[in-house]
């Protein structure tokens, strides 16, 4: 499973545990798009976004596990809701967790390789360079660059799978830097907490 998208599994947890504990201990749920749902199911004539926000609750509400996965595995703005509902109606956790992590990590993930896979094979490319090339008055002169550019991405991601990881960036050697600065101070930090309220 991919880290990535297991770990946009896990930033679905917190409005299905908001919505769990809500609902548990009796109080009424204070959210925007919770609350919306119930104005929407009183009118009669519902613009796309509100059609596809009831569609969701529905279909999480009604399908469980699978309806769960489906709205997982697709790019879905709307997914935060997913977890109200599923938080709000008691679905297990296991069953929510489940199917997020499966729709999310591998469902998702795969639709996305082969999305990127199938836009950048070769034959798309080419049609590319030549929709670049045949733009009006700017057209010739952006084409060498383009093409230029394309070939040394393309070197980077034959690189990448050969093993020899891409060349980093000063901008990421930066981030690099700028995290392992941070790490040291946390476990400066911790080790003189932890140091304290032992002694």
């Amino acid at each position: 499973i991919n880290a990535e998208y297991g770990g946009t599994a896990l930033g679905e947890l917190p409005p299905y545990f908001m919505a769990r504990a809500a609902r548990l201990s009796g109080q009424k749920l204070e959210d925007e798009d919770f609350n919306e749902l119930d104005e929407l199911k009183e009118k009669e004539e519902l613009d796309i976004w509100s059609r596809a926000k009831l569609l969701m609750h529905h279909l999480v509400q009604k399908a469980g596990f699978i309806g769960i996965l489906l709205c997982a595995s697709i790019p879905n703005p709307l997914f935060d809701l997913a977890g109200l509902t599923c938080g709000h109606f008691l679905v297990p956790f296991t069953t929510f967790f489940g199917a997020t992590l499966i729709g999310k990590a591998v469902v998702k993930m795969h639709i996305q390789m082969l999305f990127v896979i199938f836009i950048f094979s070769k034959h798309h490319l080419e049609a590319l360079e030549n929709l670049v090339a045949g733009i009006p008055e700017i057209g010739p002169a952006l084409h060498a660059p383009f093409v230029e550019y394309m070939s040394a991405q393309k070197l980077k991601l034959h690189r990448w799978g050969q093993g020899r990881g891409p060349t980093e960036s000063f901008i990421s050697k930066c981030f690099r830097d700028i995290f392992s600065c941070h790490d040291r101070l946390f476990h400066c930090l911790h080790n003189q907490l932890y140091g304290s309220a032992v002694s």
